[in-house]
């Protein structure tokens, strides 16, 4: 029997826990700052500030590999930038994604192996979003990084899936319905570059699980080895 005294919390991984806790409570210190219990008056220009100083955008990544000169404080912009959110939100609907899937994921992954997904699917959404559009809109927030971490629960549908010999492509179902809802909103808003960050996201995310879940890299090998 439960204890109906136990936190929610306990069955989660710690380190899901820890990654919700951090952008939940920069989160809770923007919104403190807004309505002025933080900083005073210049709290309201805090999340912009934020925004401007660590956030992701096309013309500073066009600009770093044209000029072939990449400054460790706009390095740390692909770090720093799926941290920062537009609003609470914004912020919300990523903590309860990364409750959510990153629980199923950090079952199996080892910690480093889930802040890797997260962190490497966040710098490639970024990557992709300046590669292939113009959007003058700075990339922040999670959602790149909650994409790889669905693109790692997709992979490990897929395995599951094809140790029973099951129809493998049935993994992709819940990425084929978050993204036809993200491109409708795209076409509402008229803005694609963050569904093209996400794309980038769970497409790295679902690779890098090759390498980087249980006897990844060995069990690739013995794949490769059998055709």
């Amino acid at each position: 029997m439960q204890d109906p005294d136990a936190s929610p919390f306990n069955a989660l991984p710690p380190v899901v826990v820890a990654l919700a806790v951090v952008i939940g409570g920069l989160e809770l210190m923007f919104q403190a700052a807004t309505a002025g219990f933080l900083g005073g008056e210049g709290g309201v220009g805090w999340r912009l500030g934020a925004i401007r100083d660590y956030g992701q955008s096309n013309d500073l990544i066009d600009w770093m590999f044209a000029n072939r000169t990449f400054p460790p404080e706009h390095l740390l912009r692909f770090l720093t930038a799926p941290l920062i959110h537009g609003g609470f939100i914004h912020a919300i609907f990523v903590v309860v994604f990364i409750l959510a899937i990153g629980k199923a994921v950090a079952e199996v992954f080892s910690p480093l192996a889930f802040v890797a997904v997260f962190l490497a699917s966040s710098i490639f959404g970024a990557l992709g979003f300046a590669a292939l559009t113009d959007s003058p809109i700075p990339l922040i927030g999670g959602f790149p990084g909650v994409y790889g971490l669905i693109g790692a629960f997709t992979f490990l549908l897929w395995v599951g899936l094809a140790a029973v010999g099951a129809n493998r492509m049935r993994a992709f179902t819940l990425i084929g319905i978050l993204l036809a809802i993200q491109l409708l909103f795209g076409v509402i808003s008229g803005e694609f570059g963050t569904v093209v960050a996400e794309l980038c996201g769970f497409i790295s995310g679902f690779l890098l699980s090759f390498l980087v879940s249980p006897g990844g890299w060995s069990k690739l090998l013995e794949k490769l080895r059998e055709r």
